[in-house]
């Protein structure tokens, strides 16, 4: 089980990722709809879950980081299904999805 500190080093290197994937969206601006909409609601998310990362309540964080998880699956989905991905958005997305997909399994 992480410990509290590196519970919130990693989300926070993870609300870092999620930023990167946000300027690859407005970077291409030809990025598709449906990847900027799940990448936003990922933003919004993770800012929410700020106050819950910093709390000692192990299954809200585990519950929070599910959520941001399956939103992680979700952008990833769209994006290899969009034929119009631009590469360094796609790899972007990959990278939030891996890096919450990490912490989802450090936590369980």
């Amino acid at each position: 089980m992480l410990q509290a500190n590196e519970i919130q080093q990693r989300f926070t290197h993870i609300q870092q990722t999620i930023q990167e994937a946000e300027q690859a969206c407005k970077q291409a601006g030809d990025a598709p709809d449906e990847i900027r909409n799940v990448i936003d609601k990922l933003s919004r998310e993770a800012k929410q879950a700020q106050s819950v990362m910093q709390s000692n309540d192990q299954q809200r964080i585990q519950q929070c980081v599910d959520n941001l998880e399956d939103m992680g699956d979700e952008a990833k989905r769209i994006s290899r299904s969009l034929p119009t991905m631009p590469a360094h958005l796609e790899a972007a997305v990959t990278r939030v999805h891996a890096e919450l997909s990490d912490l989802k399994h450090k936590l369980h």
